[in-house]
């Protein structure tokens, strides 16, 4: 059997990582959280100072990027790739909203986005693998076999989000969330370096109204028929 390039990308919260985590299992191919990148980068600038009165110094973070490595590894615990910044495991770090309010600023800085996407491509050299993020099918993997763009409303996207931070024990509001969403959004969608959007190719994919089981079924068929085309 062939090993494909699966590119997921779509807006926040719309349960790509969880889907690709299923579909990257299924298939037995690696799976790539380039999200989580962009947090653990994110997470350095505010340890480090870098936000001031929540504006980013960008110059300073830029300076800092050599010294930023990035590793996934195993976690025999949870049976799922964590990442490690600069050798410590901080996905519970990233995963709070302290680092979702300012992942976007982040992720705008044209020398972030050369550095790690230069990463992933390394990752991915060898296909076999399932990558989710916001340019995957459009700058990291152009020639993808297989791309999907998943959407959803600002409100199913929000809801799901608060309920997965309550579940964690954060302190937050819906409206708080809801607002977060909308926000990165208008940054992912206007920034001027790997805007989000859809690949000319991609195979659009509304969940809206639809079950995790559901998801997953309907893109593992779809990886299924390219793989044994």
């Amino acid at each position: 059997m062939r090993k494909i390039t699966i590119a997921i990308d779509g807006f926040s919260s719309t349960g790509k990582s969880t889907v690709a985590k299923k579909l990257a299992k299924a298939l037995g191919y690696i799976y790539v959280d380039t999200g989580a990148m962009y947090r653990a980068v994110t997470l350095f600038a505010l340890e480090n100072g870098f936000f001031k009165e929540d504006v980013l110094d960008k110059s300073a973070l830029i300076k800092s990027l050599v010294t930023i490595q990035l590793q996934f590894k195993f976690n025999e615990e949870t049976q799922q790739s964590d990442i490690h910044l600069n050798g410590k495991n901080v996905e519970k770090e990233i995963r709070t909203l302290r680092v979702s309010n300012k992942v976007s600023p982040v992720a705008t800085v044209p020398e972030v986005r050369e550095k790690l996407v230069a990463m992933q491509q390394r990752m991915g050299k060898d296909k076999g693998v399932v990558m989710d993020g916001r340019d995957i099918g459009t700058v990291v993997f152009p020639e993808a076999e297989l791309k999907l763009f998943m959407t959803a409303s600002p409100e199913k996207r929000a809801s799901r989000r608060y309920k997965e931070l309550l579940d964690r024990g954060d302190k937050v509001t819906y409206e708080e969330v809801l607002k977060n969403v909308q926000e990165r959004d208008r940054i992912d969608s206007t920034r001027e370096t790997s805007p989000l959007r859809q690949a000319v190719d991609a195979v659009p994919f509304d969940n809206s109204d639809m079950g995790l089981e559901e998801q997953f079924e309907r893109i593992h068929q779809f990886a299924l028929r390219i793989i044994n085309q």
